[in-house]
């Protein structure tokens, strides 16, 4: 493979380091894949402790064929800078879309690049918003949505905080409990609040009830219902973020009958598609401070699928 660092938005507001990953033979223009970040603060590989999934699909993808880019995310790079600005509110288009839109951009100019085979890979909650982008102008070949979910980015955060609650140590619990329990119950009426009021209620790291509201208010299956493009939907059985259950299984209730999307799930790996130590919240820490790679089989899926577009 060829890897070759880049810098998006170079002359803008926020300019952030990234690479691009080729195959090393190219003999055509070749397919390509976006990479989106999950929640949260991440560098361009969305290292989770010694996990790092978008390193190892862009690797992985290029010896089938297929090329990519990732960067670092705006709030990684930029988060400081970002909070100290009163003047301005953090919300998904800021955090992830615009930054999305400005590398597909760049990697449609690359004439090594077919630029009408260029797909979306959304992680977690860039799954969640891989269609939204898409429809405001990523206009990509298809979608590849790993660890999604479609349903609202509060109900899975309420869950997190409660499966929390659950297993902490009582101490902790009695310490912890006041804040969560807090932090939940400012998601009642969220959307009874005017955009206003939602901006004044801090949620943390910066992020406003707004963050919550406006992409609430772009919910994912909105845009599932409009868009007829081709679909791979990845899912971990043993995933603590998002489950087969209630997330997986409702992607597949809400596209049901559309020939053009394919459904994967994988025994023993989890939320970063890596193995797992047993599908609870305890292991989670374990499994990410492992040094361990993604499946071949997941990587091999993605590009066999990509491959199957033509």
């Amino acid at each position: 493979m060829i890897e070759e660092k880049i810098i998006l938005n170079k002359d803008g507001e926020y300019p952030l380091n990234g690479k691009l990953t080729l195959p090393d033979t190219i003999d055509k223009p070749c397919p390509a894949v976006v990479f989106v970040h999950g929640s949260g603060s991440s560098n361009m590989d969305e290292k989770i402790v010694s996990v790092t999934p978008f390193k190892d699909l862009a690797q992985g993808l290029a010896e089938y064929g297929v090329a990519s880019i990732r960067y670092d995310k705006r709030t990684f790079a930029h988060g400081k800078k970002m909070m100290k600005d009163k003047s301005k509110i953090i919300t998904i288009k800021e955090e992830t879309i615009d930054d999305c839109l400005s590398a597909v951009e760049y990697i449609r100019k690359d004439p090594r690049i077919d630029p009408n085979r260029v797909y979306i890979v959304g992680h977690s909650m860039g799954a969640m918003l891989a269609p939204r982008i898409d429809a405001e102008g990523g206009n990509f070949a298809g979608m590849i949505m790993l660890a999604g979910t479609p349903r609202k980015l509060e109900e899975i955060v309420i869950d997190q905080l409660t499966q929390a609650l659950e297993i902490m140590h009582p101490f902790l619990k009695f310490l912890s409990q006041g804040k969560i329990r807090k932090m939940i119950k400012n998601f009642d009426g969220l959307y009874e609040l005017s955009d206003e009021e939602a901006k004044k209620i801090k949620y943390a790291g910066g992020i406003t009830m707004y963050y919550f509201k406006e992409m609430g208010e772009h919910p994912t299956p909105m845009y599932l219902e409009k868009t007829s493009k081709p679909m791979l939907i990845l899912q971990g059985e043993d995933d603590i973020q998002v489950s087969v259950e209630r997330d997986f299984q409702e992607y597949q209730r809400l596209l049901e009958g559309r020939a053009n999307v394919t459904y994967r799930v994988y025994t023993g790996l989890n939320h970063a598609f890596v193995q797992s130590q047993g599908s609870t919240i305890l292991n989670a820490t374990k499994e990410f401070s492992k040094a361990q790679n993604i499946g071949e089989n997941v990587i091999c899926d993605i590009a066999n699928w990509i491959q199957e577009q033509e």
